[in-house]
Order: C-alpha cells, then sequence, then structure tokens
C-alpha cells in the first residue's frame, strides 16, 4: 500500500534536502529528484548543486571556468562537464 503525499510536504521535503545536499549520496539525490518529478516540482536552481550525470553533489574541489558569458563546471567523479549562461546565474 503507497502512502498518499501532498505536493506541498514533498515540496517542503525537498527543500529541506537540498538545505545540506553537501553530505548526500548519488542514491539519495536519484531518489529525492525522482519524488520531485512525481509530483511535477521543478527544481530550479538547485540542479545546479550535483552533477547531471552522476548525482553526485559539488563539493567546491570542482575545477570551474568562465569562457564566452558561458560558466563551465567539470565533475571530479566523472569528468563531465556542465555549462550554464553568467546571464542566468544567480
Amino acid at each position: 500500500m503507497k502512502i498518499k503525499v501532498s505536493k506541498k510536504e514533498v515540496q517542503k521535503q525537498v527543500e529541506e534536502f537540498f538545505n545540506e545536499v553537501k553530505k548526500k549520496t548519488p542514491k539519495e539525490i536519484k531518489k529525492i529528484k525522482r519524488l520531485a518529478m512525481g509530483k511535477n516540482i521543478a527544481l530550479k536552481d538547485k540542479k545546479k548543486l550535483f552533477c547531471k550525470k552522476c548525482l553526485s553533489p559539488y563539493l567546491g574541489k570542482e575545477k570551474i571556468r568562465i569562457k564566452k558569458g558561458m560558466k563551465i563546471v567539470e565533475c571530479k567523479n566523472c569528468g563531465s562537464l556542465a555549462r550554464w549562461n553568467l546571464n542566468t546565474i544567480k
């Protein structure tokens, strides 16, 4: 039997989870991401706190470069690159 959880409760759980994202494992990030997708909750800027490929949190040891109005972050775990426009970063 599945437990019914409201969208507001899930949104509150997601907010609390991302307050301490640096202490989380990729499995935990995957679970919370799927929970948010199930209730159609946008992660917005929270997506920039972990690697898109391996789901490991960015700990501040990543290689960060700024080129032509783009911020490029290289994951230390898997080596994948994440690119964001500097205009959208706040």
